[in-house]
């Protein structure tokens, strides 16, 4: 969940904008406000607002494409009213909607080979990538400043390799934190890592280049943030916004452990990162996903810690422990999970975020499962500091 404190305001940015052939178009990107995290949870329909979003563009035009949803706000401490925010967004895409342009290689090749989506036999499958827009008030309006990373259309998975019915490639899910002079993006890495052909397809190769990583960004570069970027290669941020990088290899999932590639139907990956520093404990904390099946299904939540507050020192930023379970619900389908602020004094009096966090926070996670399909807490999770 997106959320921000505009003064003593809890705002918080759920819901879906824009054009989709798969699911339809949406103009469900909403915005409300509370004075704490449960009361904005509780907020009735009446109570969430549309912003003005900036229009999709025509498929062979450049602009927006596509349906965005925003994951993470950083609020730029330079405005003292706090209502000017960075919203960084998940993005989707089919080819009808960004064709391919061969001129730049941006777009996406229409091909019968073109792997199924999750919603029946002749749908799509989309393309994610991440892009920022920004606000000057407070959300209620959004400029679109352009693509943060992307894949491009050689990384695409396609049939017959391509089983999963999920993504064709791309990045997306992502999580974003300020440490020091930059952005850190943590994000699901769904691309195949190299130029993908089906006569030559290896599903190792695959799986090694997967998973969940890491890019970063200037926040000087934040009003024009297009070919900024960098993913990490292994041993820096040196890899260009839309090229191959390294994912976070502790969080990786093992063949023998049961993981396996994102074109696959068994699933074995990691995937939606929410990244929040915690005070208490003095170190990072990221909650994950499980793919485990078909279209991402798993029913657990995994957790991990990094214990180094400076991302800029050699690997620290890579330093995440092998994840555990957190959580586990038989029987649903668990995405999205996510550490929430409380709504008692010292969560409001430190305003509190899914971004930074205390001692206590109350554990969210969108559960599906026939006749129940709700972004839901059940618990609150209460850290304890290891004993020497």
């Amino acid at each position: 969940m997106a959320e921000a404190w505009i003064g003593d305001t809890l705002r918080i940015f759920p819901g879906k904008y824009g054009e989709d052939p798969l699911w339809g178009n949406a103009m469900d990107l909403k915005y409300s406000d509370g004075l704490n995290s449960i009361d904005v949870f509780s907020n009735q329909a009446k109570e969430f607002h549309n912003p003005k979003m900036p229009a999709n563009v025509l498929p062979q035009e450049e602009g927006l494409h596509g349906a965005v949803w925003f994951e993470t706000m950083y609020q730029d401490p330079k405005d003292k009213s706090g209502k000017t925010l960075y919203g960084i967004y998940h993005n989707e895409n089919y080819p009808q909607t960004f064709p391919y342009r061969p001129k730049t290689g941006k777009g996406y090749l229409a091909s019968k080979l073109w792997p199924r989506g999750i919603t029946g036999p002749e749908s799509p499958a989309a393309v994610c990538r991440i892009g920022i827009m920004k606000s000057k008030d407070g959300g209620k309006s959004w400029e679109n400043k352009g693509i943060f990373i992307e894949d491009l259309n050689e990384r695409m998975t396609l049939k017959p390799n391509n089983v999963s019915q999920t993504f064709a490639g791309g990045v997306g899910d992502p999580s974003a934190v300020v440490n020091g002079d930059y952005l850190y993006l943590f994000y699901g890495e769904y691309g195949y890592p190299g130029e993908y052909n089906s006569t030559n397809f290896n599903p190792n190769k695959e799986m090694n280049g997967q998973c969940i990583s890491i890019a970063r960004i200037a926040l000087k570069d934040l009003n024009q943030p297009q070919g900024k970027a960098k993913r990490w290669d292994g041993s820096g941020f040196n890899i260009p916004f839309d090229g191959v990088g390294v994912p976070v290899k502790s969080l990786q999932i093992s063949k023998n452990e049961g993981g396996g590639p994102i074109s696959s139907e068994k699933g074995g990956y990691y995937w939606g990162p929410s990244v929040s520093w915690n005070e208490y404990l003095n170190c990072w904390v990221m909650l994950m996903a499980k793919s485990e099946g078909l279209s991402w299904k798993g029913s657990k939540v995994y957790i991990s810690f990094n214990r180094n507050k400076n991302f800029d020192l050699g690997n620290n930023s890579q330093e995440w422990t092998k994840p555990s379970i957190l959580f586990e619900k038989p029987g649903y389908i668990l995405w999205y999970p996510s550490l929430q602020p409380l709504d008692d004094q010292e969560s409001v009096q430190n305003k509190y975020t899914s971004l930074r966090l205390g001692k206590r926070a109350r554990f969210f996670v969108k559960r599906i499962k026939p006749g129940d399909d709700s972004y839901a807490s059940d618990c609150i999770i209460e850290f304890e500091k290891e004993r020497n």
